[in-house]
């Protein structure tokens, strides 16, 4: 019995239906995925409908969302399981069919790709203006909890804690001081308005939010809505407390305390990640079709100082002519400040080369199959003409 049933599942997944299903509900995704953008923003819509495995909905009297349609990584999944199945148990061993192999092998390692591009693809910023060198990229959409070491204004040490430590609540030791940070509330969206007369006592006892009410907010629900993250945190040394503190990045106002003569700063900031190597921003050029305002071309020349490989080199970044090094590529993205701020789109995904690999394998795969089948009917007519002669 169990027999028939492993055996049923086996042929129903490796069905052309199965394929046909799956291909009609991937373009479905994507028409409901680029409505969506509309409201959600491109990530947010990319993130609900292609990135997840059920797309869920809130109905009115519900507290809770219910899954309406398959997301893309299900589907993808299905497919993925299906393109596998379906070549091992129809396609035969032999030469003759390599070129679908290779075909199902493409198609297979496309889908793949996206799997991989969802899981382990970066993306960054890096703003940087004319004259600055920069050694680190930020985070569009994660914070962390930054406590900067400031005593020395030329040489200022920082210390991130990740949204993920933050919202666990935990006791967090910064390596390399004598600092522990005790986060005692955390908001991932939070609404700070000035504290009146009636509030409940402010969350903390030191800075600018001993004046400050703080009220949980949803998350962001679209691409141009950024969170207000809100934490309050306790920083301590040596058994001392430094009292309670609201750092966010709705505060602008800087935050301090002193520590054995150190002082440390502290707020929330874009995530930020170091390079082993710094890029400074020697010119950028803002180019207009002529007698209009209309952009043409945006160009960032970059220089880059890298003392591990030794290298030292200037590197031109447009528009369509992204700069690739270290495993990540720097597109050009967006300028300011009067043209002197060039803004670099930084994304780092090791399966970039997966999508290339797969369309030259399908590519290869079908030309090869189709100059078989020529070859083989051109025989077979050959000797049907022979007979008849």
């Amino acid at each position: 019995m169990i027999k028939t049933y492993a055996l049923r599942f086996w042929n129903g997944l490796a069905s052309m239906q199965v394929t046909i299903v799956s291909l009609v509900l991937l373009m479905a995704l994507v028409v409901l995925c680029t409505l969506a953008q509309t409201d959600l923003g491109t990530f947010g819509a990319v993130k609900v409908y292609m990135r997840s495995f059920l797309v869920w909905r809130y109905f009115p009297g519900l507290p809770f969302p219910l899954p309406i349609f398959p997301g893309g990584a299900l589907v993808g999944l299905v497919l993925l399981f299906n393109l596998s199945v379906a070549g091992f148990k129809r396609l035969e061993p032999n030469w003759s069919k390599c070129g679908l192999w290779l075909a199902h092998g493409g198609l297979i390692l496309l889908v793949a790709g996206e799997f991989s591009t969802g899981a382990f693809q970066v993306e960054t910023n890096m703003s940087i203006e004319t004259g600055q060198t920069v050694n680190w990229l930020e985070s569009p959409r994660d914070f962390e909890l930054t406590v900067t070491d400031v005593t020395d204004p030329g040489q200022p040490q920082a210390y991130g804690v990740p949204e993920s430590l933050l919202a666990k609540g935990r006791d967090v030791a910064l390596p390399g001081t004598p600092l522990t940070i005790r986060v005692k509330k955390f908001f991932p969206n939070a609404n700070l308005t000035r504290l009146g007369p009636g509030d409940p006592p402010p969350l903390a006892t030191q800075g600018v939010g001993t004046g400050v009410k703080v009220t949980e907010a949803p998350l962001a629900a679209t691409e141009t809505e950024v969170n207000m993250v809100t934490a309050v945190v306790e920083p301590m040394a040596g058994g001392h407390s430094y009292g309670t503190w609201l750092a966010s990045n709705g505060i602008g106002a800087p935050q301090s305390f002193i520590h054995e003569g150190r002082t440390y700063t502290l707020g929330i900031h874009n995530r930020r990640y170091y390079l082993p190597y710094s890029i400074t921003l020697k010119k950028f050029s803002h180019d207009l079709y002529p007698g209009t305002q209309i952009p043409k071309n945006f160009s960032s020349l970059v220089h880059i100082s890298d003392p591990a490989r030794g290298e030292e080199r200037d590197v031109l970044i447009s528009m369509n002519q992204p700069l690739r090094y270290d495993g990540r590529a720097f597109y050009q993205a967006s300028f300011g400040k009067g043209d002197q701020l060039s803004i670099l789109q930084v994304v780092k995904n090791p399966g970039w080369l997966l999508p290339y690999i797969s369309c030259t394998l399908i590519t290869l795969g079908l030309l090869i199959h189709f100059g078989i089948t020529l070859r083989r009917s051109t025989k077979k007519r050959n000797e049907t003409q022979e007979v008849t002669a």
